[in-house]
């Protein structure tokens, strides 16, 4: 199965929590339709990402990373790759990647956890963004990539003072999911 064939049956299988998930699904399955490069960065017209947000739960905290680019705090995530092989592998790889967390993280159960759709600087247009759980193992320490201006672990309680909403409702599902 291709990486492109994994995201379209990933979103057929996604159940957002509300009508607004819902139909954000549909655009993406849409723009798939559309556009058999849209898992890439050279479609003109956006692509697909993967994004996982790493929790850690007993500590009650998550990590996040400031983005060279944009000066924002967000989840780990990126640009699918031509050796990715599924959504959830690509939103893992982010995840080690810019966590510097080699060892013991865990995708969370069920698939992704949200979708988010966002304008970026042409000439991609648009982010259709996969978002994935991760579970950081107790007093995970993170190590800072090359990607990033600073990475560090937030109380779930600081999220909303220092990263958009987009990284709050993330917070939020992830939550929702876990049952925390």
């Amino acid at each position: 199965m291709s990486l492109y064939d994994d995201a379209v049956r990933v979103l057929k299988e996604y159940e957002g929590p509300d009508a607004q998930q819902d139909e954000l699904r549909g655009v993406y399955l849409e723009h798939l339709a559309a556009h058999p490069d849209g898992m890439y960065k050279p479609c003109g017209a956006g692509h697909v990402t993967g994004s996982a947000l790493v929790v850690d739960p007993v500590g009650g905290r998550v990590l996040l990373t400031l983005h060279k680019k944009l000066g924002i705090w967000l989840q780990m995530g990126g640009h699918c790759e031509p050796g990715d092989t599924t959504l959830a592998g690509a939103a893992m790889r982010e995840a080690v990647e810019e966590s510097g967390i080699a060892a013991g993280l865990t995708l969370v159960e069920g698939g992704p956890v949200r979708l988010d759709r966002h304008p970026i600087p042409a000439p991609c247009n648009w982010h259709l963004d996969v978002q994935y759980a991760v579970l950081a193992p107790a007093g995970a320490e993170a190590e800072i990539s090359d990607e990033s201006l600073d990475l560090r672990w937030f109380p779930y309680a600081e999220v909303a003072a220092v990263a958009d909403t987009s990284v709050v409702r993330l917070l939020e599902a992830t939550r929702a999911r876990l049952g925390a």
